[in-house]
């Protein structure tokens, strides 16, 4: 499996998500910097967690209008697959290749901790080594993550098994006590309809290694080399 990871200035887990791609494939991924308008031939393109543009007019809005972001819609919409973690979600819902929008966290305050979440649909490339209804932990680390769509969209999303996790808590039930940031249905985590983007706001390349203290995010990455290799 190739891979290319977009770099923003302001992003601060470009590294982590290489460091992670290069242990599940065995080789490094492409590093594109945001003012590219080229992109190398990938079979999987990640759009980094961190604060792209500091977080300037609104999480994600500037880099969603970077030259390389059109090429990265024009693959995503070829069938590539995108991954967009943290930021990278929040870049995906400005670049309108996921719908919704994410909006300060409901307790007004950044979060960075281990989350419990659940594996809503394990029909994808992403998800595919994990088990439906799976329970994992991954951490998260973000001020802007409590996901909002209207109810049309969300019943959508609902009805098209656009939900690829939740937030819950430990032994798997959906309420207020599991939802760190607020999000609507308690989505942490969201495909396209093609099941072929995904975003979600924690992030498994921080839970990818024994050193981690936690490799639930390592049938994310591993996953994705099985089937796109």
């Amino acid at each position: 499996m190739k891979a290319a990871v977009i770099v923003f200035p302001g992003s601060n887990c470009d590294r982590d998500v290489s460091v992670a791609l290069e242990h599940a494939t065995g080789h490094k991924p492409a590093m594109v910097w945001h003012r590219d308008s080229d992109l190398p031939q990938v079979d999987l393109i990640v759009v980094p967690g961190g604060f792209s543009y500091g977080d300037y007019l609104r999480s994600g809005a500037m880099a969603a209008q970077s030259p390389v972001m059109r090429e990265v819609v024009a693959r995503a919409k070829s069938g590539t697959r995108v991954l967009g973690i943290c930021n990278g979600f929040q870049i995906l819902t400005e670049a309108k290749l996921l719908p919704g929008a994410l909006m300060r966290n409901a307790g007004l305050k950044f979060l960075c901790r281990t989350v419990d979440l659940r594996v809503e649909n394990a029909d994808s490339a992403f998800t595919a080594g994990y088990a439906k209804d799976q329970l994992i932990r991954l951490p998260v680390a973000h001020h802007d993550g409590n996901y909002f769509a209207d109810a049309d969209t969300l019943a959508r999303i609902e009805d098209n098994g656009m939900v690829a996790f939740r937030y819950v808590t430990p032994d798997g039930a959906i309420d207020a006590s599991g939802n760190p940031n607020g999000s609507a249905n308690a989505v942490a985590g969201l495909f396209n309809e093609g099941r072929t983007v995904l975003g979600l706001m924690p992030h498994p390349e921080r839970a990818a290694e024994p050193l981690h203290g936690n490799t639930d995010g390592k049938p994310l990455l591993d996953g994705l080399v099985e089937a796109l290799s």
